[in-house]
């Protein structure tokens, strides 16, 4: 029986499979708040909501600081500008005397419009004369600190005042110094109070902080619920995941768009495509094997239930056991040489001199072909020192040669062959034989794969599957060159690496 292919499913913590429902307790099936704190989508929108928050907590008091500093400019713009229009009355008046600035300062008090939180206020002679209106708050009244800083003022004052009054919290004045003849007569001022302007700032704030948290909960929600629309690929991938099973492969998941979502999805698509093909792979390899073996096994069996007493007969099927275990030797060979190639210690370079090196190939090749072999290489190859694994790429060209002998009748031609271009060394094995089918051309790498020739295989349909094997782990590569009815030529494809490259291996060049 095939072994099972384990992928490596991990489970949703919110859903179990079928055949363990009944078996677990219920309450394992219906998430709590500790697994919902773990998913993905909870800790996307904590994060969505925790940044909202920071945000709105630094922007609140930047903005009530910004808007107060407005306020708080415009009231002093404001205080200029009535110190001012207070300036150019007091041009036109012509006044002459201390009597005549009592007087202006007096009607200009009362008949002065002015705005709620707005004082003017008159200082004659360093003392407090009238303000309008006349009821001032606690903090500016005659007597107060804040008055007798106004009462000694030599020069114009813009300033400000921040007192312990919640009806006042802060005072904004300009203060302008009245002389006569040379001499100081008085002050005039134009103050407000910030208390209710700070006031109506707070409220707008306190209204703005309202509003920012109602849409913030809008957004909550409005973004647990995108949250789960953008994850809904990964949940279905999920639940494909968990519905993939040794028996069944085939499932994927529908690509959409082109962001990174999808990336995955076609990632995963690939994945699956890659592990259906292993599965598959394991399982014909498995299925080849088994067939390999047993027909030596079979044979080996049936023939010794039926061998007799007869010493001929006993040594006969001794003989014919030998030959089976020598075949089932051969295979189990061949598959430890597959399963090795990928190993650091698969290959064991050495400086091999290419002349001598091709001479042996051909020398070996005569023994195992019926039929005419040749050796064809350019003189000056002769003579090449080159960096090579002298057993596997024997290996690899006996493999190759007793392909073509397979191949090529008694009365064809196969030639051995070695090139040098491009830092490449090509060793060839041309033959006249039946030749590949073009369909056939890539298949006949793979393992157990046999097309039929002239002569009789006694293989397992690995030897093709071991050259390609041999070459990739010489970072090399196998090509082909074939047509029906006028024969094949295989070449191997090599890096060439001379004495001066030894300390590079072929593996790691």
């Amino acid at each position: 029986m095939p072994p099972s292919l384990n992928l490596g499913r991990r489970m949703n913590p919110y859903t179990l499979p079928a055949d363990q429902v009944a078996a677990d307790p219920p309450t394992q099936i219906h998430p709590n708040w500790r697994l919902l704190l773990r998913e993905t989508r909870t800790r996307i929108w904590m994060w969505y909501i925790g940044l909202i928050v920071l945000f709105i907590g630094l922007l609140t008091p930047v903005t009530y600081r910004i808007v107060s500093e407005q306020v708080n400019q415009r009231l002093r713009e404001e205080v200029v500008e009535e110190v001012a229009e207070f300036r150019q009355e007091l041009a036109t008046a012509q006044i002459r005397n201390t009597e005549q600035l009592r007087r202006f300062m007096l009607d200009y008090l009362q008949t002065e419009p002015i705005e709620e939180d707005q004082y003017f206020i008159a200082i004659l002679q360093q003392q407090f004369l009238q303000a309008s209106p006349v009821e001032l708050p606690e903090a500016m009244q005659p007597g107060s600190e804040l008055m007798e800083i106004w009462q000694t003022l030599q020069q114009p004052t813009h300033g400000e005042q921040s007192v312990r009054d919640p009806a006042v919290i802060r005072v904004i004045y300009y203060a302008e110094p009245i002389e006569i003849a040379g001499v100081l007569q008085g002050t005039f001022l134009s103050a407000y109070i910030a208390a209710d302007e700070h006031r109506e700032v707070r409220a707008t704030m306190r209204t703005v902080i309202l509003v920012k948290l109602t849409i913030l909960l809008i957004a909550s929600l409005i973004a647990w619920l995108v949250c789960g629309r953008v994850l809904r690929p990964l949940r279905t991938m999920a639940r494909t995941a968990r519905s993939i099973s040794e028996s069944d492969l085939s499932r994927r998941l529908q690509v959409e768009g082109n962001d990174e979502l999808a990336e995955v999805a076609k990632t995963f698509n690939e994945m699956m495509d890659r592990l259906q093909g292993a599965f598959t792979g394991q399982q014909q390899f498995i299925n080849d094997v088994s067939h390999e073996l047993r027909t030596p096994i079979t044979i080996i069996e049936g023939h010794l239930e039926l061998m007799g007493d007869d010493p001929v007969e006993q040594q006969e099927t001794l003989a014919l056991v030998a030959d089976e275990l020598d075949r089932m030797k051969r295979f189990v060979n061949d598959l430890l040489l597959l399963a090795k190639a990928d190993q650091p210690d698969f290959l064991r370079p050495e400086v091999v001199e290419l002349g001598t090196f091709l001479d042996e190939l051909h020398s070996k090749a005569k023994v195992l072909a019926v039929c005419e072999c040749s050796l064809a290489i350019e003189p000056e190859i002769a003579t090449q020192q080159v960096y090579l694994d002298r057993q596997r790429i024997t290996q690899a060209v006996l493999n190759l040669v007793n392909n073509a002998v397979q191949h090529t009748p008694i009365d064809g031609r196969i030639t051995l062959g070695a090139t040098i271009a491009e830092a490449k060394l090509r060793l060839w094995v041309r033959d006249t034989g039946t030749g590949i089918a073009l369909a056939d051309q890539q298949r006949i790498f793979q393992r157990f794969i046999r097309l039929s020739g002239p002569q009789r295989s006694e293989g397992a349909g690995l030897g093709l599957a071991i050259v390609q094997a041999i070459v990739q782990a010489c970072n090399g590569h196998v090509e082909l060159d074939s047509q029906v009815g006028r024969g094949s030529t295989f070449t191997l494809v090599l890096p060439l690496l001379t004495c001066g490259q030894r300390n590079q291996s072929p593996q790691s060049s």
